[in-house]
C-alpha cells in the first residue's frame, strides 16, 4: 500500500515547496509529474478506503456501546474522572498538596491562630448568649406577639379577597345565560386597606 517514491518523499519532506524539475527535460517532467498523478489517485483511492473501514468500524463500536448501554455522558464522565484521577496521581500534584498540608498546620499551631481561635468563639458564645437572654424577655414576646397577629391579618385578608375574587368569577359565569353583569374588580398590585 506505501508505493511513494523516494523523490516524492524528498519533496513531502521539503514542505509545501514545489520540487525543482528545472534540471529535467520537458519529457522527463512530463513523465514525474504523470507517476505523481498515478500515486496521488492511488493514495487517494487508499484514504476512501481506509474512511470507509472506519466508518464502518465506528458503526460497530456505536452499535457496541448501545448494546452495553454505555452512553456518551458516561463515556465524557468516565474521561473526566480518568483526567481528574491522573492528575491527583501527578507528582506535582502531590507535592502541592504536601506543601498546603504543611503550611494549614503551620497556621493552625501558630499561637496567634490560636488566640484569634479562641477570641471568635468567646464573641459568638457572648451572642449566643445574649440571644437567648432577649428571646426570654418580655419586650421581645411582646414584638413577636404582635408580628404574629399582623402576620395573621395579612394572611385573612389575602384568603377572603381570593374567596371574594372566585365567588365574583362563579357568579359573572352563571348570570351569563341573559344579562350581563359587571362587578367591580380589584386590581393585585394595590393594597387591600
Amino acid at each position: 500500500m506505501n508505493n511513494i517514491s523516494p523523490t516524492t518523499e524528498s519533496a513531502m519532506a521539503a514542505g509545501d515547496q514545489a520540487p525543482d524539475l528545472s534540471h529535467l527535460s520537458e519529457e522527463e517532467r512530463e513523465k514525474q509529474e504523470a507517476e505523481w498523478k498515478e500515486e496521488l489517485a492511488q493514495v487517494e483511492d487508499e484514504i476512501a478506503t481506509l474512511r470507509t473501514v472506519l466508518a464502518a468500524k465506528l458503526r460497530k463500536s456505536a452499535e457496541l456501546k448501545r448494546n452495553l448501554g454505555i452512553t456518551v455522558w458516561k463515556e465524557v464522565s468516565d474521561d473526566i474522572n480518568q483526567g481528574i484521577k491522573n492528575v491527583k496521581e501527578s507528582n506535582v500534584y502531590q507535592t502541592v498538596e504536601t506543601k498546603v498540608g504543611q503550611v494549614t498546620k503551620a497556621v493552625t499551631e501558630a499561637p496567634i491562630y490560636q488566640k484569634t481561635t479562641s477570641l471568635f468563639g468567646g464573641i459568638t458564645s457572648n451572642i449566643s448568649s445574649k440571644l437567648g437572654q432577649m428571646k426570654q424577655s418580655d419586650s421581645f414576646r411582646s414584638i413577636e406577639e404582635r408580628v404574629g397577629s399582623a402576620y395573621e391579618n395579612v394572611k385573612t385578608k389575602v384568603v377572603s379577597r381570593s374567596n371574594s375574587q372566585q365567588s365574583l368569577a362563579d357568579e359573572a359565569s352563571r348570570s351569563r345565560s341573559g344579562s350581563v353583569v359587571t362587578s367591580p374588580t380589584i386590581p393585585e398590585d394595590k393594597p387591600l386597606m
